[in-house]
């Protein structure tokens, strides 16, 4: 095998690579998008619609669906130009290596243990509360506008930050690692049809960051102390306090932790069926 063979080799598996990363980075991004989902959607059943005809000479459907399939195109980045914006910025915002500290065990639980302490006090005094985990997206964009704060996490500091009457308590709290980054930070709040309309601006506000980033969202609502996660697109509503930290332990381990559990769970499996 020659040096050129090698080094053709290479940049061939170098290519291949990048365009798999730019799929995943993408489809990534569109599956927390609920509009990004049904354009995928409608563009699967044009397509589909599309094969169909043509399988089956259905000459005038063909003829109207060549158009949408010529002009369709142009006519998705028109209209859904705001979506679109919205996946390539997500995009954006990803740290190809991860974030910017990644916590030992003893510091994750010191980071639970801090924020489970606020969350009982905020809970048990119906204050309410939005805090916000950086994870591997950077929120880089709702840090800049806010008030900075940059002081290590503590369970005090939460409470006077969202004590009513506070400057800072009606914004949401960012925090980066084992830090608080900044509070007073506004986020956009979902579109998502299907919430309660029951549900306040500090819900749709954590669902929306949900949506956008990889981040955790942890609500606790005024009115009723209840306890939410948003995350990864989803809001888990109304948790007892113990479902609340047993879901955000799970969420601030590494993936690299996440996939090695995982292996040892298979592992086990085929030991039992053996």
């Amino acid at each position: 095998m020659t040096l050129q063979t090698i080094w053709s080799l290479i940049t061939k598996v170098i290519d291949i690579s990048l365009v798999w990363m730019m799929f995943y980075y993408i489809l990534k991004n569109i599956r927390n998008n609920i509009k990004m989902v049904l354009i995928v959607k409608g563009v699967i059943l044009i397509l589909a619609i599309k094969i169909i005809s043509n399988i089956l000479n259905l000459y005038t459907i063909g003829l109207l669906l060549e158009y949408v399939v010529e002009w369709g195109p142009l006519a998705i980045i028109v209209v859904f130009q705001p979506e679109i914006r919205s996946v390539l910025e997500s995009i954006g915002r990803t740290q190809l290596l991860g974030r910017h500290k990644v916590l030992t065990v003893d510091e994750r639980e010191k980071v639970v243990y801090e924020i489970m302490d606020a969350v009982e006090y905020l809970k048990k005094n119906r204050i309410g509360a939005l805090i916000v985990i950086e994870r591997d997206m950077s929120l880089q964009e709702y840090i800049s506008p806010a008030t900075k704060v940059y002081a290590d996490l503590t369970s005090p500091l939460l409470g006077t930050i969202f004590f009513p009457n506070s400057p800072l308590h009606d914004g949401g709290v960012i925090i980066e690692g084992d830090r608080i980054t900044c509070a007073g930070a506004v986020f956009k709040t979902s579109m998502n049809p299907s919430i309660s309309k029951r549900l306040g601006t500090r819900h749709r506000a954590a669902l929306g960051i949900a949506e956008e980033t990889d981040a955790i969202a942890l609500v606790v609502s005024e009115e009723t102390g209840r306890l939410s996660i948003a995350v990864d697109g989803e809001l888990k509503y109304n948790l007892s306090l113990d479902e609340f930290r047993m879901i955000l332990v799970e969420e601030l381990k590494p993936k690299t932790e996440l996939f090695y559990n995982a292996d040892e769970s298979l592992e086990g499996d085929g030991e039992d069926n053996e």
